[in-house]
């Protein structure tokens, strides 16, 4: 009886101090989540490395870092950068009236009447709703200008969670297969169901995170250059709001190239209307077509209709992180499902199975 009692009481105390723990570093979320992320797509990196120099633990790890920083985190800082320069200087153009969004919209209105017609069939107030799109499109302006001045004032706090970032990548890079064979042996789930849930973890990370910025810049990337080469204003802006419009499946980039080409037509360019929605429907589009259910659907073993949900409710649930962590959500969600399915409700068809291997 006191042998359980004690041991009742470990578990309590045990399940308080984690509880606790977790509260304690739930402020650092997206730096922890980023550096698992990305000691898991560079760790093959470090193992490569750790084959030809097997003594150099240390700086194969840093090697490996300084890679990463090179190839990921500095073109993201950039592109981030002229972004919000892009997009405060929009902003204020609007302001001061050098761009006028009213006139565009009566242009709109004007060469396209059917449309009006068709709208306020169905009871929609035409006025009403440009007045509230004009509402909109200042409020995003503002916030955008707002959030870029956040970031010049919290450019310490900003630098300094990259830092903890890159200084928790290191680790995971140098000591992770140690620390996933201590969280095997901690978890009290069973070694067989260990190796498949963290198999499923790096599996997803790798194909979601990968597969999505890929699909993601190549659009944004196709994107900005058709907008440059047709003149349009603010070309890596809207390439980049392509970049992050991209990150959910089927529709995507099109919310920006779509509406620029209708404008175009309303403004009596016909020939880059024409150019930039036969690009958009076929170059830009193939790229989401071909490579997303190659890079994303394939490896990761989820129905389309599920990555799609999963990401748009990731997004929203934990922000721009939330295109990596709603799809490994689902993944994870089905690998307990297929595992319950398979040992409780089914366990003959378990024992007869060989037992999932992590990569």
């Amino acid at each position: 009886m006191q042998e359980k009692l004690e041991k009742r009481s470990f578990i309590l105390s045990l399940l308080l101090v984690t509880v606790a723990f977790l509260l304690l570093v739930k402020p650092f979320f997206t730096p922890i989540f980023w550096a698992c992320a990305i000691a898991l797509i560079f760790y093959p990196v470090y193992r490569y490395l750790m084959g030809r120099f097997p003594n150099s633990p240390n700086a194969m790890a840093l090697l490996t870092l300084l890679m990463c920083v090179v190839l990921l985190v500095i073109p993201v800082l950039v592109v981030a950068t002229s972004f919000i320069n892009e997009a405060v200087s929009l902003y204020q153009k609007v302001q001061e009236g050098q761009i006028d969004i009213s006139k565009s919209l009566e242009q709109i209105r004007s060469a396209f009447p059917r449309l009006n017609t068709t709208l306020e069939s169905i009871g929609v107030d035409i006025e009403v709703a440009k007045q509230r799109l004009l509402g909109g499109i200042m409020n995003a302006g503002s916030i955008v200008a707002k959030n870029a001045i956040e970031v010049g004032q919290n450019t310490v706090n900003f630098f300094v969670m990259l830092g903890l970032m890159l200084y928790l990548t290191f680790f995971l890079i140098r000591d992770g297969e140690r620390l996933v064979n201590l969280i095997i042996h901690a978890l009290p789930l069973g070694d067989a169901r260990e190796h498949l849930l963290l198999a499923k973890f790096a599996e997803v990370t790798r194909a979601t995170i990968k597969g999505n910025l890929v699909v993601a810049v190549t659009q944004g990337t196709l994107g900005g250059i058709i907008f440059w080469v047709l003149g349009l204003p603010a070309p890596l802006l809207w390439g980049v709001l392509m970049t992050l419009l991209s990150l959910l499946p089927a529709v995507g980039a099109a919310l920006i190239w779509f509406p620029a080409a209708i404008y175009l037509y309303a403004i009596g360019e016909p020939v880059k209307a024409t150019i930039l929605l036969a690009y958009g429907l076929t170059v830009i589009s193939l790229v989401d077509n071909l490579l997303r259910p190659i890079l994303v659907g394939r490896d990761t073993k989820l129905p389309d209709y599920l990555v799609l949900f999963s990401t748009v409710g990731g997004l929203f649930m934990f922000g721009i992180s939330g295109f990596a962590i709603g799809p490994l959500l689902a993944a994870l969600f089905l690998a307990f499902w297929e595992i319950f399915m398979r040992e409780f409700v089914h366990p003959e068809e378990f024992l007869e199975r060989p037992k999932p291997k992590a990569d």
